[in-house]
């Protein structure tokens, strides 16, 4: 032995330490042992694992149970080394619990079980929650349904918790406490839901209001109030009917199972005002109502609570038809109008305003029958005609064809502009088409009416214009109708068929040749007139075969023509 213990071999050292080893009650390094407080001192327990090794272990390390903690209690502690340089054991408490936690924590996330823990303390985005040796991470969006502003009340406070996430070669452990109540809402809901039933009516408070409508408690469970549903006139906005806080009789209008969401109603305990709708308002019945609501094409009219009717733009102005709606009313303004269409299903009235009003046409017509003559203001000129203004409401139309009698429309048209006053002569009204149609021309009588000019006839005319062509020129002492004597139709002799020989204002004789009035055209020709008095000539003052000369003949009949005159 004593060879051994001065010259040891390698088998003599390993047997003297596996002695020692069993010396030590075979105590395993890396592992958890059971261990007896012997003292508590200070932030330091001393803790016992057995033949007289003790270790010393920081009192935060017990965590929870550290404030309960007395001498002689056994406590599971892990062995990090048998013996130090001071000859204590190295042991902690806080990794005996984080693996014992650890194999307890990974068994009920497998199950979904939910696991108890406290929160003791805050860390950026969140809190740190002990789950009994294991400290996990809970984020500020995990703590409850709605934003806590004060965690204060929940800390150092054991509570149930749902494991999310665990992370076993990284430590990370991540628990919500917000699925928790979610769950013990739903529950809680279940039940609730499943006692009520559509149709029933129930008192509720208001807990919220949005653009939307309000959510009403019921007891425990939340329910919808659509703001369609609060009154059966128009609401704009919910908070017009409700506050937070008031206290509503609401009748539960549908309940779905599968998402459990609860539609609310108000309205459904009155009666509903578009029963009988047909009855109560007929077609063509005048009433007294106001301006709701405004929109691009109309304007709607409350005729009673509930009740309210459209009235088209189309129907709000007898001439005020391309303006905005909002430039004929104003909301609140008092209206009286006329019910055009009744739709009780579809719960719609067209009504009129212009209908409750006297129609201009027919005061127009009482007015001015056709065939009488008014004065106007020429309001606009188009490409088809004049647009006068034979009141402050109406205006009428002037066509181009019924401008003048002689001139084509697109040439008469540029002898007026607007503002002008003309006379005009009513020619047509067409209440329904709201049209009404004039005429200038028809102020003065019809020159193809008046006159009788017949073929061959002699007529004196005053030249009007000068043309390549031929001569323009009026026919008759009131120059109203108008004729045209060509070239060839400006002198017997070749020589003297110029157009230049005139002026405007000569006065000439000439003969007519044709008379269309069907396009109110008249031929005349100088030329007629001159053969044919040379024919007469000759039948009274004798021939050039009878030796006399062709102007002696001619002068003979001018002499006499003189004299007659």
């Amino acid at each position: 032995m004593s060879d051994m213990l001065l010259n040891p071999s390698r088998d003599d050292f390993s047997a003297l330490l596996e002695e020692s080893f069993g010396a030590r009650g075979g105590l395993t390094e890396g592992k958890v042992i059971s261990a007896t407080v012997v003292s508590i001192e200070n932030d330091f327990v001393l803790v016992d694992i057995g033949l007289k090794t003790e270790g010393r272990i920081p009192v935060r390390e017990f965590g929870l149970e550290g404030s309960s903690l007395k001498v002689n209690d056994t406590v599971e502690v892990y062995l990090d080394r048998i013996e130090n340089a001071l000859g204590e054991a190295v042991v902690s408490r806080e990794k005996a619990r984080r693996e014992e936690a650890w194999g307890r924590l990974e068994k009920l996330f497998a199950t979904g079980e939910s696991v108890d823990g406290a929160i003791v303390g805050r860390v950026k985005g969140g809190f740190t929650v002990d789950l009994g040796g294991a400290n996990a991470f809970l984020p500020g969006s995990q703590v409850d349904i709605r934003p806590v502003r004060d965690v204060g009340p929940l800390m150092n406070i054991v509570q149930p918790f749902c494991i999310l996430k665990m992370d076993r070669p990284r430590g990370n452990i991540v628990v919500s406490r917000r699925s928790i109540l979610e769950l013990d809402r739903a529950e809680a809901r279940t039940e609730i839901v499943a006692g009520l039933a559509e149709g029933e009516i129930r008192d509720g408070v208001v807990k919220n209001i949005t653009d939307y409508g309000a959510f009403v408690d019921l007891g425990g469970v939340d329910g919808l109030l659509h703001v369609t549903d609060m009154s059966w006139k128009r609401i704009s906005h919910p908070s017009q009917v409700l506050n937070v806080g008031d206290t509503v009789q609401v009748q539960i209008v549908k309940i779905n199972p599968d998402t459990q969401r609860i539609s609310l109603g108000m309205k459904q305990l009155l009666s509903d005002p578009w029963d009988g709708a047909e009855a109560k308002y007929p077609v063509g019945a005048r009433y007294s109502g106001v301006i709701t609501n405004i929109t691009d094409y109309g304007a709607f009219v409350e005729l009673e609570s509930g009740v309210e009717g459209l009235v088209h733009v189309s129907e709000m102005s007898w001439t005020k038809k391309t303006l905005h709606p909002s430039k004929i009313v104003n909301p609140g303004d008092p209206v009286d109008v006329i019910v055009i269409d009744v739709d009780g299903d579809k719960r719609r009235i067209s009504l009129g305003m212009k209908q409750a009003q006297p129609n201009p046409w027919d005061a127009f017509l009482t007015e001015f029958p056709v065939g009488s003559t008014l004065t106007g203001e020429i309001k606009n000129i188009t490409e088809f005609g004049l647009f006068v203004g034979v009141n402050e409401d109406l205006d009428g139309m002037v066509h181009m064809s019924d401008i003048d009698w002689n001139q084509a429309g697109e040439e008469a048209i540029k002898n007026y502009k607007r503002g002008d006053m003309v006379e005009a002569k009513v020619l047509d009204v067409d209440v329904e088409k709201e049209r009404i149609s004039l005429g200038i021309k028809q102020v003065s009588s019809d020159p193809f009416a008046t006159e009788t000019l017949k073929r061959g006839q002699t007529v004196t005319c005053t030249v009007t214009e000068i043309a390549s062509g031929g001569i323009e020129v009026s026919i008759g002492p009131d120059n109203i109708m108008k004729a045209f004597v060509r070239k060839s139709d400006i002198s017997r002799d070749r020589a003297e068929q110029r157009p230049e020989r005139y002026a405007v204002g000569d006065r000439v004789d000439a003969v007519v040749t044709a008379i269309d009035k069907a396009t109110r055209k008249v031929s005349v020709s100088i030329k007629a007139l001159e053969m044919a008095e040379e024919k007469e000539a000759i039948s009274q003052f004798g021939s050039s075969d009878s030796g006399a000369s062709l102007g002696d003949i001619l002068g003979a009949a001018l002499r006499q023509k003189e004299q007659n005159d």
